[in-house]
């Protein structure tokens, strides 16, 4: 153990560094700049305070260096005075002079040095010794020393430049270098497949790729060629680089990360040297992987919005990447793997089989996917037992991973900022409300008046909601505010559907009309807070007939991306206008059947709009006991986990049911 320690006190020790020997020998020829290379280290004094000394009879003798100062040397009576103590004290040798001065002009120095001999008794006067002394060093030094100090810097930047150090300098010659991050036996990926859920047809896909780069033989010996690239694509957050280095962690062998930006430089060619440089080494490195994260920055199809000169180095790039990945055969074990969010703007010819043969798509997670992603970041937090992985996924429909693992953090901070042991259900909820609505506005003062439009605004979505068969099921309605303009929601549960009929878009326009419809319905009036609301239902209604072709009027014709493509609308303006009045008489009617809802309801419309003055935040048991129960409940499909998904309530119980995945899965089967 002592060893060990006085081993890790020497690596965060100092080191010894060569360029430290350049220092001390650039300060030791600067400092002979300063050392008494002609003997001058006394004091210096003027020629009053030397005529004074010479009228004393302290001055022993006089001698006058190469006629530009003299050199004064005390008798030793006089070095016994008290005046003169400082020159003995500061002089280190008895033949070094005790004081010095300028002479100026010879002719002048000579002159005055007569006045004052003349002042002075016979055997008293002063002569002076004319002495030339040469000063060899100081002009070698003055040559060399500009010279020593340009080769010490040329030697430091071609070290550098030359890769002996790190640094910008480092970049002057290996500009054309890859910058691809390596991880091999020395840094291992510690990521698996254990560590990424909700991806189950995604990593069975890839499960593939870790199976042929651990047993090669097995396809080749059949014919068999695995894929030269894979694509992973999916929205921003889903676990595209989490999937790609897990199959890395699987396979163990080295793996390559390189960002597809760190291909592009403003110098012309560097793009292409460095695909050259990567492949290369994996070639040396094979079997192995190598993965280009945001394969679209050097990836764009070619020829699109270029400007002259402006798009020849990204195509450079993309060639050179077309090229090798053309040139290293499949059995040689060098897979490809890129990822990327915007697949539809990528060139065609990367696209192809022989490629990227295989195109992985990676979606938001489904109900039981949110579920299992859960579990996997729960495993690391401190939770209570009411805590149920299920419920979460539920009131989290449509978020991806990197969302999920946000909510987790974010509750275990707000349960470390209420001094809690362990992280509960209320800190979930609380966290939820923090991601979807944004922070709490403690400070922001709301008018009674203003309240009351508030509470009856959300009431009425929580009312029409209640009351329509086709919306989403009510979690909670609050009128405390949040983020930025929010000033009450109500959030839903919206179930994981791929399709829409006509009749649930229907009921979703007119539950979101039930915050305007509400304040007409109650003070006759109605304000600004439904601008969002307006928002979301013109959008919808628009999609209806334009898009979705859910108008009999309209007919069954879809516009969707014909007005991307070129700038001139896709239909007459005679069909312009007939769209326009369908949108106006669905919004309108969705409208009205929102008003008469709530007026048929308007006890439960009031009741609700009390409570919510009174608590601000209603959860669904809340509005159950006040208004009854929902007369369309929750299918029991959508109460449990799909497919039979493996479902507890103790926490300690998933959690060891995940470190044992043949039982779990053969419960999932």
């Amino acid at each position: 153990m002592e060893n060990n320690n006085q081993d890790n006190n020497q690596k965060n020790g100092t080191k010894f560094n060569a360029y430290w020997i350049y220092g001390v020998l650039a300060l030791f020829f600067i400092g002979l700049q300063f050392l008494p290379i002609s003997g001058n280290t006394s004091d210096p004094i003027n020629f009053e305070k030397f005529a004074e000394m010479a009228k004393g009879g302290d001055i022993e003798k006089l001698e006058v260096i190469n006629q530009k100062f003299a050199q004064i040397y005390l008798a030793e009576a006089a070095l016994k005075k008290d005046k003169y103590k400082d020159a003995s004290k500061s002089t280190f040798a008895k033949k070094r002079p005790h004081y010095t001065f300028e002479i100026g002009p010879p002719e002048n120095f000579a002159k005055k040095l007569d006045e004052l001999n003349n002042t002075l008794p016979t055997d008293g006067r002063i002569e002076a010794n004319f002495i030339e002394k040469a000063n060899w060093l100081s002009p070698i030094l003055s040559l060399l020393l500009p010279i020593a100090l340009l080769v010490v810097l040329w030697i430091v930047i071609m070290r550098r430049v030359g890769g002996g150090g790190g640094g910008p300098g480092a970049q002057l010659f290996n500009i054309g270098k890859s910058k691809a991050t390596l991880f091999d036996q020395n840094s291992k990926v510690n990521i698996t497949f254990t560590d990424v859920a909700g991806l189950d047809e995604a990593k069975e896909e890839v499960m593939e790729v870790v199976d042929f780069l651990k047993n090669p033989k097995k396809y080749t010996a059949l014919g068999g060629k695995i894929p030269k690239g894979v694509l992973l694509i999916g929205p921003p957050g889903t676990g595209k680089t989490l999937l790609a280095k897990a199959v890395a962690g699987e396979a163990a062998v080295p793996f390559f990360s390189i960002s597809g930006s760190d291909f592009v430089e403003m110098f012309v060619g560097v793009g292409a040297s460095r695909v050259r440089d990567l492949f290369r080494q994996a070639r040396e490195k094979a079997p192995c992987i190598v993965f280009i994260d945001e394969i679209d920055a050097i990836g764009r199809t070619r020829g699109r919005n270029a400007v002259q000169g402006g798009n020849d180095e990204r195509e450079n790039t993309l060639n050179q990447l077309l090229v090798e990945m053309d040139g290293f055969p499949t059995d040689k074990g060098v897979i490809l793997m890129a990822a990327t969010n915007r697949p539809d703007v990528l060139d065609s010819a990367l696209m192809r089989p022989g490629r990227f043969d295989r195109q992985i798509a990676i979606d938001r997670p489904d109900l039981r996917g949110r579920e299992a992603i859960f579990k996997v970041h729960l495993k690391n937090i401190k939770i209570s037992t009411s805590v149920n992985p299920f419920e979460l996924s539920e009131m989290t429909p449509g978020f991806a991973g990197a969302e999920i693992a946000n909510v987790c953090n974010e509750a275990a901070l707000i349960a470390a900022r209420r001094n809690k042991e362990e992280v509960d259900m209320d800190d979930f909820n609380y966290a939820l409300d923090r991601v979807i609505g944004g922070l709490e506005k403690k400070n922001k003062l709301i008018s009674p008046e203003e309240k009351e439009i508030i509470a009856y605004h959300e009431a009425g979505h929580a009312v029409c909601g209640w009351y329509l068969e086709h919306a989403s099921p009510l979690v909670k309605v609050t009128i405390v505010p949040r983020g930025i303009g929010t000033l009450g929601y109500a959030q839903y549960l919206p179930k994981d559907e791929y399709i829409t009929r006509t009749q649930q878009l229907h009921d979703r326009m007119c539950m979101t009309f039930g915050g305007r419809a509400a304040e007409e319905v109650i003070f006759g009036k109605i304000s600004t807070g439904a601008q969002n609301d307006l928002d979301q239902v013109t959008k919808m209604a628009y999609s209806m007939v334009a898009v979705f072709g859910m108008n009999e009027k309209v007919g069954q014709v879809s516009f969707y991306g014909m007005q991307n493509e070129s700038f001139a609308r896709p239909y007459s303006e005679e069909t312009a206008g007939m769209i326009d009045e369908e949108v106006r008489q669905m919004v309108n009617s969705q409208f009205e059947r929102a008003k008469k809802l709530l007026t048929e309801r308007r006890h439960e419309l009031e009741t609700l709009a009390k409570q919510l003055l009174e608590k601000e935040v209603l959860l669904k048991s809340d509005v159950e006991r006040l208004i009854g129960p929902r007369p369309y409940p929750i299918p029991e499909a959508h109460k449990v986990a799909h497919n039979g998904a493996y479902v507890a309530t103790d926490p300690n119980e998933w959690k060891g049911a995940l470190n044992e995945p043949s039982e779990a899965e053969g419960e999932q089967n």
